[in-house]
């Protein structure tokens, strides 16, 4: 194992040596979700190595234990047994051995998601925090990964699809691979099965679009055509002049399934899931809905690719897996991600003005809506990731607030800021190539020697204001810090650009979502200050009858609408409802249902000596 792979972008030359930690992985029982994985360490710690697995996995922000997957593990030395000691719920460690030492275990893989690892007779997906044990005190090593077919006759067709480089594989191939060290292992997740691909060069840069599952008559020229553009078109807005990508490759990793959406970013790939509608049909030219949420899933995760991947909080210069990392930052991360990912598809032609300002218009309501925004500000919501954003319940739209949404709004409100107070000659773009110039360019080349660094807690206003001449910390402490809404109304005036707040639905409401359960039409959220909180209905409750007529759980939320249609808003009704299996009756006096909608247009001239209207078109268009 003497091969060398030396990177053409980056300049990192990455040497499998005799103190490289090699692992091999081979999906052993497709039926029972099984991997089973060896680990080799040549070179153990003499008092005894201890290895572990990650708790938790960057860009999820949650404890999800992933140890509680390995089935069985067991440690040989020699051909000999070596005994493990648990150490904690994610931590093992070997007995002192003389000679190289061997971990082998299997891992349940039954989670089919971005975050984690699913293994079945249609395909294969892991990332690396669900499957491979980390070797302390040898984390720097290379590590080398043999992708093994497995011996399955489900499994002959299959090709692999990841962007960890080759070291004895072709490409698409089982075979070895190579990282750097374990956070590279880690940070590049592997699809294998029998997939559709298709490759395109983003700025002399090979992107793979891979699709798993089954899509008939999938427009895949179509996606291809729309994403280079992309990601041509972000690669370009981080390096204007050289137009050179921070990766030498990168790969899209779609899983189809017929219900649900998500992504998770790493440094040269991402991993998606979407609906089977999501994806544009041949012959059908029309943009639909949800193809253009698709390609902002897609725009979102290849942002990242600069920015939380790159240029990141200080906090997650150095992770530490075994336990949460706070920063009060992700509103920058993931907020400004929100912000730029729809913006990027008009600049790329991808979308109109029109539409890009209905998704604006649709993120403003969806923020307006939840009273939680009033409670918590951005910056708390992203130190609370790790207990409130991602653990929510029926009581978060009252108590929280989405530092995607919001965050997305403050970005945006930035970036008005900026280029009001400079006449157009600034924006949160040159912020964000700051920012990129700082800490992202070179992260990866520093982090070898130990010397990347992130973004402080304390530091943007300051990033800022050099890059712009602006001082914001009187907006960042109302609107990051602080919970006010941010003014899109006003800050949008001088750019020609109208906010208009529509009537509210005069609609009667129970101020309730609610959901199917089976049988049932249950109440998901009683939202604060609506007529079910004030009446004394709470989440979880079973809709039974309103007025002695039932709700029935078909459609639950259109059989709900259809029972309240007979009523005018200030009439109280009464509200069978069973909690747990008790029986309620409550009065209800119905409200307006919602708040107004706001929705945002473009005025066909700006005002007279305003500088609006050009700075205006650079926002949208980047010109």
């Amino acid at each position: 194992m003497k091969k060398t792979i030396t990177t053409k972008r980056q300049g990192t030359t990455i040497s499998a040596s005799e103190h490289a930690l090699v692992y091999s992985i081979v999906p052993k029982d497709l039926a029972g979700h099984l991997y089973q994985v060896t680990l080799d360490i040549a070179t153990p710690d003499e008092a005894g190595q201890v290895v572990s697995l990650p708790a938790w996995i960057p860009g999820s922000y949650m404890v999800r234990e992933f140890a509680r997957n390995i089935v069985q593990i067991k440690a040989s030395s020699d051909g000999k047994k070596v005994a493990l000691k648990k150490l904690d719920k994610h931590s093992w460690q070997a007995a002192p051995c003389k000679g190289p030492l061997r971990i082998s275990y299997e891992v349940y893989a039954w989670d089919l998601s971005v975050r984690a690892a699913h293994l079945d007779q249609s395909h294969g997906f892991f990332n690396g925090t669900s499957v491979f044990l980390s070797v302390h005190g040898q984390e720097m090593n290379p590590h080398v990964v043999d992708i093994q077919r497995a011996d399955d006759a489900a499994c002959k067709t299959w090709r692999v699809a990841t962007a960890l480089p080759e070291l004895k594989a072709r490409r698409y191939g089982f075979g070895t691979y190579i990282a750097a060290n374990y956070d590279a292992l880690i940070d590049h997740p592997v699809e294998m099965g029998d997939f559709a691909l298709a490759t395109f060069d983003a700025h002399g840069i090979s992107h793979d679009f891979v699709v798993t599952g089954k899509v008939p008559n999938m427009d895949m020229d179509r996606i291809i055509a729309d994403v280079k553009k992309i990601c041509e078109t972000q690669i370009a807005f981080f390096e204007p002049r050289s137009k050179k990508a921070p990766m030498d490759r990168y790969v899209f990793m779609t899983m189809v399934v017929g219900e649900g959406y998500g992504g998770l970013e790493h440094r040269a790939s991402t991993a998606l899931i979407c609906n089977r509608n999501d994806l544009p049909v041949k012959h059908q030219p029309e943009m639909s809905d949800a193809y253009r949420g698709f390609l902002g899933l897609c725009s979102h995760e290849y942002f990242h690719t600069w920015n939380v991947k790159r240029i990141k909080p200080a906090a997650f210069a150095h992770y530490n897996l075994r336990q949460e990392n706070y920063t009060s930052l992700l509103w920058i991360f993931e907020g400004f991600t929100s912000y730029y990912d729809d913006l990027m598809l008009v600049r790329a032609g991808v979308i109109d003005e029109a539409a890009y300002f209905k998704l604006l218009a649709k993120t403003v309501n969806m923020v307006t809506r939840g009273s939680g925004r009033t409670k918590q500000s951005v910056a708390e919501s992203s130190f609370d990731a790790w207990t409130k954003y991602y653990r929510q319940d029926e009581n978060s739209p009252n108590a929280i607030v989405s530092y995607y949404t919001k965050g997305s709004l403050v970005a945006l409100g930035l970036d008005l800021t900026i280029r009001a107070e400079t006449a157009g000659k600034k924006s949160l773009d040159d912020v964000m190539r700051a920012m990129w110039q700082k800490f992202g360019r070179d992260f990866y080349e520093r982090s070898l020697t130990g010397k990347q660094q992130g973004l402080a807690e304390t530091e943007f206003e300051s990033v800022v204001e050099q890059a712009t001449g602006v001082n914001v910390r009187r907006f960042l402490d109302k609107h990051a810090r602080g919970t006010e809404d941010v003014p899109l109304a006003k800050l949008y005036a001088d750019f020609a650009v109208l906010v208009n707040e529509g009537t509210a639905n005069k609609k009667a409401s129970l101020g309730v979502r609610v959901v199917r359960d089976g049988n049932d039409c249950k109440i998901a959220n009683a939202h604060e200050g609506r007529a079910a909180h004030l009446a004394g209905l709470s989440a979880q409750d079973v809709l039974v009858a309103i007025n002695g007529l039932r709700v029935t759980a078909a459609d639950a939320g259109d059989s709900l609408s259809a029972a309240l249609g007979r009523y005018r808003v200030g009439e109280t009704v009464q509200v069978h409802a069973f909690r747990r299996d008790e029986l309620l009756n409550v009065s209800a006096k119905l409200q307006t249902d919602d708040v107004p909608a706001v929705s945002i247009t473009v005025q066909a001239t700006a005002k007279t000596g305003s500088v609006a209207r050009p700075s205006f078109q650079r926002l949208v268009k980047n010109k």
